[in-house]
């Protein structure tokens, strides 16, 4: 199936979700990635739930990150250039909703790409092969291409995965995993 058709359909799917259908879906998905043998890294990129789109709320995976006093990186998106700049999230980290309804930070202490270890990633829909639908933007994409070659890259999603995304683009970034609610699907050869 084409992305914009994707887009589409899981949107509307997403739609239907009422806010308890949400919490209880996303506090599964939150317990599901304490299998994965991820938590000896230092830095954790989070994206920060768009209420608004019906996102996996992250809150409970900060509760994780915060339990087990990683470092925890949040991004301000910069819509001229697709890039994002990402900051460590400390008590002091002030937030604003830009024009998207995306909280981000306004400033704080500026983490670079290179010491990423782990990015949780936003997505509409993936599939059997770890490629990923976002909103189509391609910030992601831009941002996972500068990351180190062996940081490890999670989709969060309450859906399982589609057979084929047929447009798949040479610049598209695979994930290694996607967590729902019941499932840890790993997209990483065996020697990885």
């Amino acid at each position: 199936m084409f992305k914009k058709e994707l887009r589409t359909q899981y949107k509307a799917l997403r739609s239907q979700f009422t806010a308890e259908i949400i919490e209880d879906q996303s506090m599964a998905i939150a317990n599901r990635l304490l299998s994965l043998d991820i938590w000896e890294a230092t830095y954790f990129h989070l994206f920060l739930t768009i209420e608004e789109q019906k996102e996996v709320d992250t809150e409970f995976v900060l509760q994780i990150l915060a339990g087990k006093d990683r470092e925890i990186v949040v991004s301000k998106s910069h819509f001229d250039t697709l890039e994002m700049t990402h900051y460590l999230l400390t008590d002091n980290t002030k937030f604003k909703k830009s024009d998207y309804n995306i909280y981000e930070p306004v400033d704080g202490i500026e983490v670079p790409t290179a010491k990423i270890d782990v990015v949780f990633v936003p997505l509409l829909a993936y599939d059997v092969r770890g490629n990923r639908v976002g909103y189509g933007k391609g910030y992601y994409d831009v941002f996972l291409s500068k990351c180190k070659e062996d940081v490890i890259k999670i989709g969060l999603s309450f859906f399982e995965p589609e057979p084929e995304i047929t447009d798949v683009l040479p610049t598209d970034i695979r994930l290694d995993y996607c967590v729902t609610p019941t499932t840890v699907y790993s997209f990483r050869s065996p020697s990885s």
